[in-house]
């Protein structure tokens, strides 16, 4: 594993396999080495690709300050484009993330869209109208965490339902973040938003959008939107845990078929 030094961080990363460069980053609160468990890896069934994976400032083995603003999704694109330009110089890269890591797919792509082949968007966040009210959840959880600790905030969590694609899956309770740091993360987060539609549609990156249903955090609605406004995109919605499998061949396929 290495360590990239960016603005206000180190970003712990690892590469593995040879050929065309793709990118798994992962969700808030989570790391890189969850995502296989969480069904959010994608590189399950890709063949002959350089795998980077790494842990967003502040999220697993990567160092960041307890300072909110560390922590939008533009400066977190930011980090994303600074370490391709150190390990995949020049390089078109294939690129998918969840939730958080979407969000920083957008922000990169249309920052520097030469730099993308494909863009897999998994379970794409609140945004626009439905953002306030995920925006205030992470503000109670940011004082939940200062006034009472991690573990309350674990056990809140324990009393949500897991959307039905992840009705096999453990459920990984323990955010993956310093108690320090969690309370930035989560406003760093609820001062986010997405692009603006105006932006994004102005997206030329072939995208594949891929969500699931009864997740309030992540609406169908914004994936639908999403696949309205980005002129080369494709949609699939997952309702069972089988549909959610088969999401990596989904996205080898897609991939085969938009070389870099």
């Amino acid at each position: 594993m290495g360590l990239f030094q960016t603005a206000g961080a180190k970003l712990a990363y690892e590469i593995s396999g040879d050929g065309p460069t793709f990118v798994q980053l992962h969700g808030l609160t989570s790391c890189a080495s969850r995502e296989q468990r969480a069904g959010l890896d994608m590189t399950l069934s890709l063949a002959d690709c350089r795998v980077l994976r790494y842990d967003a400032r502040g999220h697993g083995s990567s160092i960041g300050r307890a300072v909110p603003e560390d922590y939008l999704w533009p400066r977190l694109a930011e980090d994303l484009l600074d370490l391709l330009d150190e390990v995949a110089p020049g390089q078109k890269v294939h690129a998918a993330g969840p939730s958080m890591g979407a969000a920083t797919l957008l922000y990169a792509a249309l920052q520097d869209p030469q730099r993308f082949s494909t863009l897999t968007l998994l379970v794409p966040p609140t945004a626009w109208e439905t953002r306030a009210g995920q925006a205030d959840t992470y503000q109670r959880s940011a004082a939940l965490v200062e006034d009472q600790g991690i573990g309350a905030f674990v056990r809140v969590g324990r009393q949500v339902l897991p959307p039905p694609a992840l009705a096999d899956r453990p459920k990984e309770r323990v955010p993956a973040v310093s108690q320090e740091l969690l309370p930035s993360i989560f406003r760093g987060a609820g001062i986010s938003d997405l692009p603006t539609p105006e932006q994004i549609a102005a997206l030329e990156v072939p995208t594949l959008i891929l969500a699931w249903v009864d997740d309030y955090a992540h609406p169908v609605s914004t994936a639908e939107e999403l696949h309205r406004l980005i002129p080369r995109s494709e949609l699939q919605i997952a309702e069972t845990p089988e549909e959610l499998d088969s999401w990596p061949r989904r996205v080898a396929n897609f991939i085969a078929a938009h070389p870099a």
